[in-house]
Parts: structure tokens; sequence; C-alpha cells
């Protein structure tokens, strides 16, 4: 991992609770492209591989040191172009305890074998882009009623987790719950590209083991 250019300087300088409303469509058509944007996708993997950095250095609660033990993953709704670099899950092994120590990832959302960009962009249902997600799903190979149980783990899991219910405060009007994934992807300053990586940012401690809710599988 120590090869990979760190993208320490980028995370440093995102402003997670700033607020911009950005409900057009033609920004929902830019997001929707992402998920066919090599570039995108490697920036991702450059986040990962900081947070991956950041939680071995902590290293483990018992004292020991953290080794590399990566496990596979078999990611759906990925590129062919980028497919090597999103078959593993940065994870770490204690040398004295044996505990495993996942850190966060923006790459993946719990452990759902779709990757956590899809998750949240096929999510985002406005009545203007079900043609945009309908089309996205045939070429990613993702079924609508997949899309259907994102979407009711958004409106029903979501809020009730640890995460949401410890950030939701700072948002300022109100997120409307009804509408997640799409609401919170409103709230993040930026260009299409830049909103998303914050929100995945800001959904990473989701990823940790002590944060996944229930019903994931899919």
């Amino acid at each position: 991992m120590g090869s990979r250019r760190s993208p320490s300087r980028t995370l440093n300088k995102w402003p997670f609770w700033e607020s911009l409303w950005l409900p057009s469509l033609e920004t929902l058509k830019v997001c929707h492209a992402l998920l066919q944007n090599p570039n995108f996708f490697r920036m991702l993997l450059q986040i990962d591989i900081e947070l991956a950095a950041q939680s071995r250095a902590g290293g483990c609660q018992c004292g020991g040191a953290l080794h590399c033990a990566n496990y596979p993953r078999k990611p759906r709704a990925c590129l062919n172009e980028i497919r090597d670099d999103y078959e593993w899950r940065f994870s770490f092994c204690c040398h004295l305890c044996r505990k495993r120590a996942t850190s966060m990832s923006v790459r993946f959302l719990g452990r759902r074998v779709y990757l956590g960009l899809a998750v949240v962009l096929m999510s985002a249902g406005r009545t203007e882009a079900i043609s945009e997600v309908a089309e996205l799903s045939k070429i990613l190979a993702v079924p609508m009623r997949t899309i259907q149980r994102w979407r009711s783990w958004w409106t029903e899991q979501f809020p009730l987790s640890p995460l949401w219910q410890a950030a939701c405060a700072r948002f300022m009007p109100s997120v409307d719950l009804s509408q997640l994934p799409g609401s919170l992807i409103e709230r993040f300053a930026g260009s299409g590209a830049e909103s998303l990586m914050r929100l995945l940012v800001f959904l990473s401690p989701l990823t940790a083991r002590s944060q996944v809710t229930l019903n994931e599988g899919c």
C-alpha cells in the first residue's frame, strides 16, 4: 500500500459540514456518470489507502502491532478497468491478540457485495431520474429489486444508525429522511464528484464493524 500516492491533503481540506443545495437533474446525471468513471474509482482507492494507513498507525487496543491481513471481495457494479484494485478490503491482524482490525472504507459500504458508490447513487431516486437509474441498472447488472431494498435501508435503517443519530443535528435545515440518500447528497458542497467524495467519507464509519447495521447482504 505504501507505494501509492496518499490523498491526505485532499482529505484534510474537505469541509464535511458545508451545506449547498444541489437538487438539479443535471447534477444527478453528472453523479450517475461517476459510476462509469475509472478515475473517480481510483480516487476512492487512494482515500481507502489513507484510511488504512491511519488505522494501522493507531495499533491494536491491546498495544500490539497490526500486520496486513487484507481479505478478498468480489465487488459488483465495478468497472473492469479497476476491478483488480477493488478485489481486496484493507484489514489488519494484531500480532499479539490476533484480533482483526478492518479500516473504514469509501469503496465498500459494510458487507454489501455492491460498491458503496452504487448503493448511494442508484438509491437516490428522483422522478426525473428514473430512466437514468433504469439504464444504469442494466449496464451495471444491478436488479431493480435490489435498488428498492437499498432505498428501504436508507429510509428505515440508516436514520437509526449511531452515525446518523450523532450527526443529524449538524445539518440545518433538517435532512428530509423520506428522500434519502438524495436529500443527503444535496448537503455536501462542491461539484458532483467532490460532493460524492465528501459524502462517502462521511459514511465511512458505517463500514467499521461496530457501526454496520443489519440486513446488508445485497
